[in-house]
């Protein structure tokens, strides 16, 4: 890791080692399939809480709304303060104490019959996401540059395996919930602090006290290194915006999806296609990117995706399409949203190790998620407003679409 002027790297130019499971060292392949087991736990229980929380709690639709907000703030909103905590203490009691936390969170909210007991339930699981999230993904960052080092290839590579990783777990957890469901939500919560209690057991035992070549940083001051860091907040910006895009799968898309085919049913098809196409298609995206562009080139390239993808609905909803036909741009939508975070979400993270100061890879990976977690939480609001305010129908599509594009030029460049 080195300071903010450093410049940007070319792909290099030959690859020794393809980055699968068998090719990594063992703390890569723990902390990958660490991301996969956090993901099945999560979302076996958390795509399910609204419901449950409106239909068997009996909260009004408003204080839903907030109590999963303050789930998303006290999870990415403090993802900066995990991060500096790794960064002092080291990985393995950050990653252990959010486990706990995780399994008390899924383990209270079982049994939370109350607003303040669900709000305490709540934010207890957020918190433990945000302890162990960026301890553990800064440390894939960091192998994933020792391994590009040691000649194993593009750190890309291995960031792409950790986004595989983690959608197979978002694809395969709501499957399982859907099953416990058929018991109660209690069920569903206790088996996904079951896959934590598994997680923290495995981790006790296999991962290190001390990670050689990983420094502890004692003194303070991280924050205001950040806000200095010119380069680092521009790239917070960038992903931001790509973030807000990626969040319109739950606020654009669903309303689109209702107009066109009459109700929501097709969403969940979409959403299938989006975590599939991830899971086969990432790596060798991935590959095609790493031998032929250059980090911003390969974000550049993702967020135009993105911009194309608004574009397409936003031309064809004049046309007022419906039915099976009507949902034709959605799909293209979804498709192009999802090859645009393929090629962007990877190479944000294997960016941060450049311009982060040495001994503050954790910090640095923690304040990408708060910070654009801030910029998707403003934008999200005018978002909403924009959706509502009764404009010609394909305006908000196209104002979408400009937002990916804008955040082309506010990406850091090459140099200082």
């Amino acid at each position: 890791m080195t300071s903010a002027s450093t410049r940007e790297p070319a792909p290099p130019p030959t690859t020794r080692r393809t980055a699968r499971l068998a090719t990594l060292s063992p703390l890569l392949r723990l902390l990958i399939l660490t991301q996969l087991a956090f993901n099945i736990g999560f979302f076996a229980v958390l795509p399910f809480l609204a419901e449950h929380l409106g239909r068997t709690v009996g909260m009004a639709g408003w204080l839903v709304g907030f109590v999963l907000g303050l789930r998303t703030f006290s999870q990415q909103g403090l993802f900066v303060v995990g991060g500096a905590l790794a960064d002092r203490y080291g990985i393995r009691p950050v990653v252990l104490s959010g486990c706990v936390l995780r399994i008390a969170g899924f383990a209270w909210l079982g049994f939370a019959e109350r607003t303040w007991a669900v709000v305490g339930a709540v934010l207890l699981i957020g918190f433990a996401a945000a302890l162990f999230s960026p301890a553990v993904e800064s440390e894939v960052a960091r192998q994933a540059v020792v391994w590009e080092e040691s000649g194993g290839g593009d750190r890309t590579r291995v960031l792409a395996l950790f986004t595989v990783a983690g959608q197979a777990g978002a694809f395969v957890g709501p499957l399982l919930g859907a099953l416990l469901l058929a018991v109660d939500f209690r069920t569903a919560c206790l088996a996904g602090a079951g896959v934590f209690v598994l997680v923290l057991a495995g981790h006790a035992r296999l991962l290190p006290q001390r990670i050689p070549g990983r420094p502890q940083v004692r003194a303070g001051g991280g924050v205001r290194l950040v806000l200095r860091n010119r380069r680092f907040l521009a790239l917070c910006c960038a992903y931001g915006a790509y973030l807000l895009a990626y969040n319109q799968l739950y606020l654009a898309l669903p309303a689109e999806v209702e107009r066109a085919a009459g109700s929501q049913a097709p969403l969940a098809w979409l959403f299938a296609l989006s975590s599939l196409l991830v899971v086969t298609a990432q790596l060798p995206v991935t590959r095609w990117a790493g031998e032929r562009l250059a980090r911003r080139r390969s974000m550049v390239a993702g967020l135009v995706l993105i911009a194309i993808g608004f574009a397409v609905v936003g031309l064809a909803r004049p046309a007022g399409w419906t039915g099976t036909g009507g949902l034709v741009p959605a799909a293209g939508f979804v498709v192009l949203l999802t090859l645009g975070q393929m090629l962007v979400a990877p190479v944000a993270r294997a960016w941060v190790p450049d311009l982060a100061e040495e001994g503050r890879l954790g910090l640095y990976t923690g304040a990408l998620s708060s910070v654009s977690g801030l910029i998707v939480l403003a934008g999200s609001s005018a978002t909403g407003l924009l959706l509502d305010t009764g404009l010609p129908v394909a305006v908000p599509w196209l104002v979408l679409a400009a937002v990916p594009l804008m955040a082309v030029g506010v990406l850091p460049g090459r140099g200082r």
